[in-house]
């Protein structure tokens, strides 16, 4: 189903990453977007300009008797929401947002970016750099890119940049001409029961690109190279390993060098902290050179590349001290994430805020996360946050705190909420202090509260 040629759309959480993104698109495309959300209005500001109708309430009300098509966040459930209910009882076509999604994407050259890390920064990076190399291209991104003050790239071509992602198996739905697979590692247990399980699914993904496509696949983890050999097409490895066929050689300026078949594309740089975030640019210089783009352009992208919301973002300062917001929800996010704060800010005491997101992970995922604070100088855990996906518990943040300090005797501390994190910081941080709340969550809303206006 093209969804680019459907006239009047609703969508049930139309205020998040995805959706919002996906609503702008289809209004471009000339549909009708209406919508509904009762969550935090993170992307309100990326919708209200765009004269879209959206409640603040779900109510089987909301819903237009002449919509053709019903769209909703997975995380909804008919159970537990009237409106969702309402929709699946009207008859009308309802479908979630990978479906909707895929609906467009798989009647493009889709460009998929995909892994357990990364997708954000990457497509973004992607995204912006054919648009800067004059390909003119559509994307969807998880998160709002700095550059275009929003979460979407309304183009021309028939090239589709999109943040893709694995959670219940939602790749099985995309078919891509060509995919960036930024890293595996063991994700989603509520979903996933063992890591055989969870790399299955990028095995099988890169299996239905076609041969005429291409992969291009991070070269320095045994699991990406491991799940890329299910891959028929053009496989193209990248990172900082010798017999990678994009490698990295970083420079003490911070610029990096990418050699290719023994000779040299040049240095590049990138105003993002961080290894991750030179591999992430590496992935987008291989699938800009496979198609044969200008790499004088693509090289001009990078360094005016700013970020994306949540990713290392300066929110400001209070008492002299930096407050830094960060989505980093897996153990190896977090440590790439302080990693980069130390290096950036050796001379700074690094105070973490760590929200636990969900229960199924935190239990996983137990004791790499204890050990996932190596370059904070202390640590505040806030309870856990179940999200929508989960009520059951099984594990507690004050479990994490006693097992941080166990390998760093009184490193951790057990805050149990959000204001009363704001609360014990507020007249403690100064001008020698870096403080970095991170999660996927709502913690943002710890260092915002912190912000001198």
């Amino acid at each position: 189903m093209d969804l680019t040629k459907i006239k009047k759309v609703h969508i049930i959480g139309i205020e998040g990453a995805g959706t919002s993104a996906l609503a702008r698109i289809l209004k471009y495309s000339g549909a009708e977007v209406s919508g509904s959300d009762e969550g935090d209005h993170f992307f309100n500001s990326v919708l209200k300009n765009e004269g879209m109708i959206i409640s603040h309430k779900f109510d089987p009300e909301n819903i237009p008797k002449d919509a053709d098509v019903i769209i909703y966040g997975s995380s909804f459930k008919p159970e537990t929401n009237n409106e969702l209910k309402s929709a699946f009882e009207s008859g009308k076509k309802v479908l979630t947002y990978a479906e909707a999604l895929a609906g467009i994407f798989n009647n493009k050259y889709g460009i998929a970016v995909c892994g357990t890390h990364g997708k954000t920064t990457t497509s973004a990076i992607l995204a912006e750099s054919m648009k800067n190399c004059g390909m003119d291209p559509s994307a969807i991104i998880g998160g709002k890119v700095i550059n275009w003050n929003g979460n979407s790239m309304i183009g021309k071509s028939e090239f589709f940049v999109a943040e893709t992602d694995e959670y219940q198996n939602k790749l099985r739905l995309y078919d891509p001409k060509a995919a960036i697979l930024t890293s595996c590692d063991y994700d989603h247990p509520d979903f996933f029961s063992t890591f055989a399980e969870y790399k299955k699914v990028f095995s099988d993904f890169v299996a239905r690109i076609p041969k005429f496509g291409f992969l291009i696949v991070w070269g320095d983890s045994t699991d990406t190279l491991e799940v890329s050999k299910s891959a028929v097409c053009d496989v193209l490895s990248y990172g900082f390993s010798d017999d990678c066929d994009y490698k990295i050689i970083k420079k003490e300026s911070g610029a990096f060098e990418i050699i290719r078949n023994n000779e040299s594309l040049g240095e590049f740089n990138i105003g993002l902290l961080g290894n991750h975030n030179i591999l992430n640019a590496t992935a987008v210089v291989a699938v800009c050179h496979k198609l044969k783009l200008d790499m004088e352009k693509v090289r001009e992208a990078l360094l005016n590349f700013k970020g994306t919301s949540r990713r290392f973002e300066l929110i400001g300062e209070r008492n002299g001290a930096i407050l830094i917001d960060d989505y980093a929800h897996h153990p190896e996010e977090i440590k790439a994430t302080l990693k980069a704060a130390k290096e950036r800010y050796p001379e700074k005491n690094i105070q973490a805020i760590f929200h636990p997101h969900t229960f199924t992970r935190t239990k996983a995922l137990l004791q790499e996360f204890s050990q996932s604070f190596d370059s904070a100088d202390s640590v505040i855990v806030i309870d856990i946050y179940g999200s929508a996906r989960e009520v059951q518990g099984g594990v507690s943040s004050k479990e994490l705190v006693d097992l941080i300090n166990t390998y760093s005797r009184g490193k951790a501390e057990h805050i149990p909420t959000i204001p009363e994190a704001v609360e014990f910081l507020k007249d403690k941080i100064g001008s020698d202090d870096l403080v970095i709340s991170i999660g996927a969550g709502n913690v943002w809303e710890v260092v915002d509260s912190l912000k001198q206006k």
